[in-house]
């Protein structure tokens, strides 16, 4: 039997500008979820570095509510949807522009949802799917790895923790540009060595020597990276993009990337959404059987979330912000 909802459900909304703080707490009424949609009720809310970027992004009305990441269990489903999902515990990546995770309930497409394992807790599978499947994302634009090198550079954050790990369990000989405090932390995970950063302007990264480099922290410092590269190396960007192609035609003829989950949500197809889902809930199977280690959780109550993103905002504290509901 379907558990009753509510008529209302309280969510945190965006009325007007770029702060965390300006965030207001609203109760709406309970949303019908549409053809091929569920209602997710959430025990947890992953807040990510996306969710105070894009505060106020293009085409949001006051009201909005934000967040991209969420766990929590399906209480209701929409036509076309398998009514095995009722029930189940998920995990989801909401896309921008539609309802996030900043609340009670939330309407997500049952094509983004990931089941959780019975022996993994809501609040790390919460923790996981931006920063989880934005790694997968990152490798998955690279040849195998063949005991080759590869810099991880803004490796001190989530995105990073997992890209050390997925890294070297493809191969990869994997260093690590990032604060010094997270030198220790990342050589248990697998990076064989580590170099300061973020590079400043006027620094050199050295001479070519990597295959592949990933970047964390924004496009003008990935291209201070791309002399660090060797022939037919790749540069991957997470934060934005280069501006323009870092080398000449037909000299080291490097590959660009650029990592964004959104780009599924406005132009993936069945079979797309079908492979991130499968490779989620591997990822999340790997926490559970404690084969990949997560970043360490700091948690708050609901009623501080714009307080703990703020924070985020100004990187006030080490770990993984979450949001419990339950």
């Amino acid at each position: 039997m379907p558990e009753a909802l509510p008529e209302t459900y309280c969510a945190w909304t965006w009325v007007a500008g770029e702060a965390p703080l300006a965030l207001v707490q609203a109760t709406r009424p309970m949303p019908r979820p549409g053809p091929g949609e569920v209602i997710v009720r959430n025990a947890a809310i992953g807040l990510n570095p996306v969710d105070w970027k894009v505060l106020g992004g293009p085409g949001w009305q006051p009201g909005h509510v934000p967040g991209v990441d969420g766990a929590g269990t399906v209480v209701k489903i929409g036509p076309n949807v398998d009514p095995a999902w009722l029930g189940s515990r998920v995990a989801y990546h909401q896309s921008l522009q539609s309802h996030g995770s900043f609340a009670q309930y939330t309407p997500v497409g049952a094509h983004a949802l990931m089941r959780v394992p019975d022996a993994l807790d809501l609040a790390l599978a919460a923790s996981m799917p931006c920063p989880a499947l934005t790694a997968w994302r990152a490798l998955a634009k690279l040849p195998p790895g063949g005991n080759q090198r590869m810099l991880v550079s803004g490796a001190g954050g989530a995105v990073g923790n997992y890209l050390v790990q997925l890294a070297g369990q493809l191969d990869w000989r994997v260093s690590v540009m990032c604060n010094i405090r997270h030198r220790e932390r990342l050589a248990g995970l697998g990076a064989v060595d580590w170099i300061a950063g973020p590079l400043a302007q006027e620094a050199e990264i050295g001479p070519p020597r990597f295959t592949a480099v990933i970047d964390a922290v924004g496009p003008e410092h990935a291209a201070r990276l791309h002399p660090g590269l060797k022939a037919n190396g790749h540069l991957v960007c997470i934060q934005g993009r280069v501006s323009d192609w870092p080398s000449p035609a037909f000299g080291r003829a490097l590959s660009l990337h650029e990592v964004a989950l959104g780009a599924l949500h406005q132009h993936g197809d069945t079979a797309d959404w079908s492979i991130q889902t499968s490779t989620g809930e591997d990822l999340l199977a790997q926490v559970a059987a404690k084969t990949l280690a997560p970043e360490s959780l700091v948690t708050g109550p609901f009623e501080d979330l714009p307080r703990m993103l703020e924070a985020l905002r100004s990187r006030d504290f080490s770990g993984k912000p979450v949001i419990m509901l339950d």
